[in-house]
């Protein structure tokens, strides 16, 4: 093995920046107000759920973990841009760009698997309401919440082991806003093949299944719908799964974008686009789109600031 072999690469350089270093002041402050309005409306939205009884069912239980996996998955990205922002060096450590990696997969994978639990308890919503006390049951989204975290971890840990094992020939500029395993791939000068092939098996279980998941569910609530005779009644069938298909289509595009880049017509700016929506747009969105779209959402949050004049 050459010398240039044995050179460990303690530290990443983000390159998905370095076209805008002249406007990091601007780029901090409007980083730090997405952030601040992700952490806000989410943390509400969880606030809301747990202070109002009306909001102890299943669905809002889900949303609830959707608004948490929101703030942990911007948590991951954004405070460490900002920090590289007021330091005007985009850079990241060799042990911290595993652990943000590790993180980020990790909840990207445990939303994607919580966005199908609740296409699932739509459709035993709409399409089976009689048994919905029994299919919901609180033992069971106990466990579906349990099972979401290990699904997205375990995919994570995963990844992660493998990554370990790359060599970077002290090759440390990487192609992007913050660390995940494609960009790494891209600049390790080891075998990746095992890695590659992971990412193409878990892409399937972890990316595609809940993705079909999700579709097939909303065959069924179709078709249930359809069935519905009166007007009123569909119009209310679907405004309860309208917030949910929003926020899949937001996050599974952004996603898909962000993870199955065509190498052809690639360029940074592009892919600082894209990862800024995945991770630091989307999660502030979904609490938006639950509030316009539910309209119990927006009682309790009439109430809650109802509480507070009077308090």
């Amino acid at each position: 093995m050459n010398a240039q072999n044995q050179t460990r690469v303690t530290e990443f350089l983000f390159l998905g920046f370095s076209y805008l270093l002249s406007y990091t002041t601007h780029l901090f402050l409007v980083f730090l107000a997405a952030y601040l309005a992700t952490l806000m409306s989410n943390i509400m939205i969880i606030i809301l759920i747990l202070l109002d009884s009306r909001l102890h069912t299943p669905m809002y239980f889900f949303l609830s973990q959707l608004s948490c996996l929101d703030v942990c998955l911007s948590s991951v990205v954004v405070p460490k841009i900002l920090v590289n922002f007021l330091r005007q060096e985009q850079t990241i450590s060799y042990n911290q760009c595993l652990a943000q990696a590790f993180f980020l997969i990790g909840f990207a994978g445990c939303e994607l698997a919580l966005l199908a639990v609740m296409a699932y308890d739509r459709y035993a919503a709409i399409c089976q309401p009689l048994h919905y006390g029994h299919l919901m049951r609180g033992k069971l989204c106990v466990q579906l919440s349990v099972a979401i975290w290990l699904w997205g971890f375990l995919h994570s840990a995963i990844h992660i082991s493998l990554a370990c094992r790359m060599d970077f020939c002290g090759n440390n500029n990487v192609p992007h806003i913050f660390c995940d395993v494609p960009p790494l791939l891209k600049i390790a000068c080891s075998d990746t093949s095992v890695n590659e092939l992971a990412n193409h098996i878990t892409s399937i279980f972890v990316g595609l299944s809940p993705f079909l998941f999700i579709i097939l569910s909303y065959f069924y609530i179709l078709a249930s719908v359809l069935r519905i005779r009166s007007n009123t009644g569909r119009r209310k069938a679907f405004s309860t799964c309208a917030s949910h298909i929003s926020v899949v289509t937001l996050f599974v595009g952004n996603g898909s974008m962000n993870y199955n880049q065509p190498s052809a017509g690639y360029s940074l700016e592009v892919d600082a686009l894209i990862s800024t929506m995945f991770c630091i747009v989307t999660p502030m969105l979904n609490p938006l789109i639950y509030s316009i779209h539910n309209k119990e959402v927006k009682a309790a949050l009439r109430k809650l600031l109802k509480g507070w004049k009077r308090g």
